[in-house]
């Protein structure tokens, strides 16, 4: 007589509400399906229009060319710059050899960018909290003059800051930073410098603070929480960290379900899931259906806000 198979274990799946694509993403991704309508194959893209590798490669497949620098570049082709902005010589540059480009700069990105000239014109010393190395903080410190910005990354570097003119500072911030990490390197700038010019609106976007946010919400009861996204993307990293600091048991990265260890499951009897904000729903979906295809599922959603943002395409693509 053939035993009944064991019975297929039980699984709390809560998925984080928001996820996935915000909407400057949406944008710049919709930006280059659309110069690839108007201008056919091949557009340029400098640097990744955002970091996921899926939406990449989709995009590879319809004709676009990904490359790192303007010099890679013919300048009879149309060109994109990445949606996490550039600096002021790239499109000074393009416009030199009379190049059609279009800016795919998230508009909160923009937003930064359009502080940090503004407090320059004002002659304050800017500090930009924010990762070394990163295309964001690479194009807005491009903004202004070298050295104009001084980039700031921990507490302990708000302690070995010395500037030129105390009374006279403002700094901004990466938007796609950790909400919490980023408040204490505020305070301690605060503490030191109680003068310094703070944004008019937050920089840390609406995106990012509401995946966190999700995300501390779910954490605490999981046994294991995953992120689904890349590990050049700062948003879905810090998604990460933000579990693990709201009581997640484990918590991994990973770029789609084939990056699951099951080993990770056991013992688990409640998992979170979410997505950075460049990684797809689809790739959502897949993680889930591997988990209905081993466990038995009980899906639930677990939402902390709406999000209506939609930004506009740049002219000469609207029409």
């Amino acid at each position: 007589m053939t035993s009944a198979p064991p019975p297929v274990r039980p699984l709390t799946l809560r998925l984080a509400a928001p996820r996935g694509f915000c909407a400057g993403v949406d944008r710049a991704i919709q930006i280059v399906e659309e110069a690839l309508t108007k201008w056919g194959a091949p557009v340029y893209v400098r640097h990744e229009i955002v970091h996921n590798r899926h939406v990449v490669e989709r995009l590879e497949a319809l004709g676009a060319v990904f490359v790192e620098e303007l010099s890679d570049c013919p300048d009879d082709r149309p060109v994109i710059f990445s949606a996490h902005g550039v600096p002021k010589s790239v499109p000074a540059e393009a416009s030199r050899r009379n190049m059609i480009y279009v800016d795919a700069t998230c508009p909160l990105v923009s937003k930064v960018h359009v502080e940090a000239e503004r407090h320059h014109n004002n002659a304050r010393e800017i500090v930009l909290i924010g990762h070394a190395g990163h295309p964001e903080v690479i194009g807005t410190m491009g903004q202004l003059p070298e050295g104009t910005v001084t980039l700031i990354e921990t507490v302990d570097d708000v302690a070995c800051f010395t500037p030129k003119n105390p009374a006279n500072l403002a700094f901004l911030t990466q938007t796609t930073l950790s909400v919490d990490d980023t408040a204490g390197i505020v305070a301690a700038l605060q503490a030191r410098f109680p003068g310094i010019a703070t944004p008019h609106k937050e920089d840390i976007c609406y995106a990012t603070t509401n995946r966190q946010e999700a995300v501390k919400v779910l954490a605490p009861d999981a046994g294991l929480v995953l992120v689904i996204g890349a590990r050049t993307s700062s948003n879905s990293v810090r998604l990460v960290e933000v579990a693990l600091r709201a009581g997640a048991a484990r918590a991994e990265l990973i770029a789609s379900a084939d990056d699951i260890d099951w080993s990770w499951f056991d013992g688990v009897t409640t998992l979170g899931l979410t997505a950075g904000a460049s990684a797809p729903e689809d790739l959502v979906q897949g993680v889930i259906t591997a988990c209905r295809a081993r466990f038995d599922v009980t899906l639930e959603t677990v939402k902390t806000a709406d999000e209506t943002v939609t930004f506009k395409l740049p002219r000469v693509l609207a029409g």
